[in-house]
């Protein structure tokens, strides 16, 4: 019925020009089209297979790599917060710079403050000093303070200060430039430092050892000492005594001389009251005999009242 009245409208319009239609048909005409809309579910549904569809986002491996790569940078961030509150609390950097230390253009780094380093390695050719008119304290807290460049080695300890360098040392003023001490000997004669009393070496190899006019030279071990010479050994003085408490032994390729008078202190030398012991074995005895240009040699002792007498002796005819 709706569609006859429809197209009698239309005819009534195409026939007689447009018709204008009352309130109440357009009402009803625009009620049809709703209700026909309504019931209509398929208007405009295409069928759509996901699967084929772009997917947009980080999914899968990505994913992973992507929350990965996030906690890394978390963990960075967390950790270079950590050196940034260290830095801050030890350098102590404030509205006015930094507290403790100071940086130059020179390339000088100045402590303001007490440090607490523990190895300190400074560039090539540094300086390492304080204040013109304060002292430069370093301490140890139970350990040694030790100065190493290379092979060369500073140690100050609480008994002792030790120096130790395969190249050698000098000490030098550094205001006037005068050598106070040096290992040089090529070029300066050793000499021990003002106030040094004592030098204590394990092996020494030179050419002269020697005391200044007004002192003693005393040379002392607690176990042996050994003192040998490519050339010879000669000891000159004017006085020269050896005290010791084991024995003294003389060894030469050619002769021992002694030139001044001798003394022997015979208080440790062994003795015998009766001369039993010569012929039982157990004692070899040896007289020690000087020539008159002062070569001393040894017979052995065979009998009573022997004397230096012998077929092979050093002196020829004299004794």
């Amino acid at each position: 019925m709706a569609a006859a009245a429809a197209a009698a409208a239309a005819e009534q319009q195409s026939s007689n020009g447009p018709v204008k239609k009352s309130m109440r048909e357009k009402a009803v005409e625009r009620r049809n089209v709703n209700k026909e809309h309504n019931s209509n579910f398929k208007a405009g549904y295409i069928p759509i297979d996901e699967d084929r569809l772009h997917k947009t986002g980080l999914r899968g491996r990505k994913g992973n790599l992507a929350i990965c790569v996030i906690i890394l940078l978390f963990i960075l961030a967390v950790i270079n917060l950590i050196i940034t509150l260290v830095i801050w609390a030890v350098i102590r950097i404030g509205p006015n710079g930094c507290d403790s230390m100071e940086f130059h253009e020179s390339g000088l780094l100045r402590f303001k403050q007490v440090s607490d380093m523990g190895v300190i390695h400074p560039l090539y050719k540094s300086t390492v000093g304080g204040r013109r008119n304060e002292n430069l304290v370093i301490t140890g807290n139970n350990q040694p303070i030790v100065f190493q460049q290379g092979t060369t080695k500073l140690s100050v300890e609480n008994n002792k200060t030790s120096i130790t360098s395969d190249i050698g040392m000098q000490f030098f003023d550094p205001r006037t430039q005068n050598i106070l001490f040096s290992t040089d000997y090529e070029t300066h004669e050793f000499h021990l430092p003002s106030g040094v009393k004592s030098l204590n070496v394990q092996k020494a190899s030179t050419e002269r050892i020697t005391s200044n006019a007004t002192s003693d030279l005393n040379i002392k071990v607690d176990g042996h000492a050994v003192v040998r010479g490519n050339e010879g050994v000669f000891i000159m003085g004017k006085t020269i005594e050896f005290h010791m408490g084991g024995n003294m032994e003389l060894k030469a390729e050619n002769s021992i001389i002694l030139n001044g008078s001798v003394m022997v202190s015979t208080t440790r030398l062994p003795s015998s009251s009766s001369g039993d012991q010569l012929g039982s074995g157990d004692w070899v005895r040896y007289k020690l005999c000087m020539c008159a240009d002062g070569t001393l040699f040894k017979v052995q002792v065979t009998s009573q009242n022997m004397g230096c007498q012998i077929s092979d002796n050093p002196c020829g005819n004299t004794h």
